[in-house]
């Protein structure tokens, strides 16, 4: 295959760190992701299942750390409670993955969505996973280039 033909994600690990809460919309969400990581033609690393949404900056932690991950996808849903206690989640772990991917200097992809959603509108949402994931490979596009 020439480099031309080649897909955006050759070359390219992925590693998917993926909230359990609220599971019928995650799982659906995982597997979109998964789906997009192949269509690039990026190679899957390892899958993390997290409690929540809370739990996935450690994860990301982790997966960032290891030398065969070039790139993490964080998954999950935020779903709007009673509380604000879905906004005080959503901003904690949104910018955790923020400097860990500074930290690193590996790109992490933000397939979270919410705060404030209803059950209907994170269904709706499900392919920000896709997203996410085309966000990272163009990243390590971009930083490919400044050398």
């Amino acid at each position: 295959m020439s480099p031309s033909a080649q897909k955006k994600g050759s070359g390219i690990r992925i590693a998917i760190a993926a909230s359990e809460y609220n599971f019928d919309i995650t799982y659906a969400m995982l597997e979109r992701a998964k789906e997009e990581v192949a269509f690039l033609g990026a190679t899957l690393g390892p899958v993390v299942k997290t409690p929540g949404v809370y739990d996935l900056p450690l994860a990301a932690k982790v997966l960032l750390g290891r030398s065969d991950v070039d790139a993490v996808v964080a998954l999950g849903a935020v779903i709007e409670g009673e509380t604000q206690h879905d906004e005080i989640v959503m901003h904690q772990a949104a910018r955790k993955l923020a400097d860990l991917a500074v930290d690193f200097s590996k790109p992490v992809g933000l397939g979270v969505t919410g705060p404030g959603e209803t059950r209907l509108q994170a269904q709706d949402r499900i392919e920000n996973a896709a997203n996410a994931v085309r966000a990272v490979v163009k990243m390590i596009g971009r930083l490919r280039e400044l050398g």
